[in-house]
């Protein structure tokens, strides 16, 4: 088994679910160990995302462990034996592995459902209004790095599976930039609610009765509800949330605020106002 100098975050997903198997079903390192033949110090490679584990061995622990879902063990094989090296592979040392993991996590995802309250969505950012929010870090970017966030970002938004957005209306006034990127990105946003895969919602400020100012994240699908992942924002970085009973609430977090925000027609309707008040 090769090891890995940096595991990408889907080899440490896999990692972490075969661990949890494993506690699952009450089986120790040394015992997991003992079934393959390997090593106390493989195991805990393999568990670590530091190597990888073969389809023949991933069968075989995941026997042992007494796991019937066979859907999230095909899963998990395709997790372990796929080798294809996406378009983000051209940013790695350009860019955080951050940005290719996000990228990753794209290519494999079955839906996305977010929440954005001060910004704008990155799927659904213009180039000039990403340009602007990139602007804005502290500390600041060179121009080479702000070129290659903002093309990566626009390369991240060719996607076609179903997509929910829910948006604040504090999102859509704020301007990042000056007034004509403003009226750009609103004209952006009500053209991609007209795309078949995409639903565009937006939260109104008179509203009552809406204490989630918090709530931005995204709900990313996976194979399997197991396999499903919330991105947050942190104050050190991307934080990829992925244990069932936080999936949960994160779900039921994005049913409460999809439930508060107006239909979809309203919704563009609004974006359209305030698109002819720039």
């Amino acid at each position: 088994m090769t090891t890995r100098r940096e595991p990408t975050a889907r080899q440490m997903r896999l990692a972490v679910e075969l661990r949890r198997l494993r506690e699952a079903a009450g089986f120790s390192a040394r015992q997991a160990a003992a079934l393959l033949g390997v090593s106390n110090v493989q195991i805990s490679q393999i568990e670590s995302g530091v190597t990888g584990v073969s389809e023949e061995r991933l069968l075989r622990l995941a026997s042992h462990y007494a796991c019937t879902d066979g859907e999230f063990v095909d899963a998990l094989v395709a997790m372990a034996t796929e080798r294809t090296r996406g378009w983000w592979e051209e940013y790695r040392g350009l860019l955080p592995t951050s940005f290719l993991d996000l990228s990753e996590l794209d290519h494999h995802a079955g839906f996305r459902d977010e929440v954005a309250v001060l910004y704008v969505p990155g799927l659904l950012q213009t180039e000039a209004y990403a340009h602007a929010v990139f602007s804005s870090r502290v500390p600041e970017l060179t121009p080479k790095e702000l070129e290659l966030r903002v093309r990566h970002r626009l390369a991240r938004q060719k996607i076609s599976i179903p997509y929910k957005a829910v948006v604040h209306e504090s999102a859509l006034r704020i301007r990042v930039s000056d007034r004509a990127a403003s009226r750009d990105q609103l004209s952006r946003l009500v053209e991609a609610s007209e795309a078949d895969h995409i639903t565009l919602r937006v939260i109104p400020f008179d509203l009552d009765g809406f204490p989630r100012a918090g709530a931005s994240m995204t709900y990313v699908g996976g194979a399997v509800p197991k396999l499903d992942t919330v991105i947050r924002d942190a104050p050190h970085g991307t934080l990829l949330i992925d244990s069932e009973s936080q999936l949960a609430a994160f779900r039921a977090l994005f049913h409460k605020v999809e439930a508060a925000s107006l239909e979809p027609d309203r919704s563009r309707d609004l974006i359209h106002r305030l698109a002819k008040e720039l």
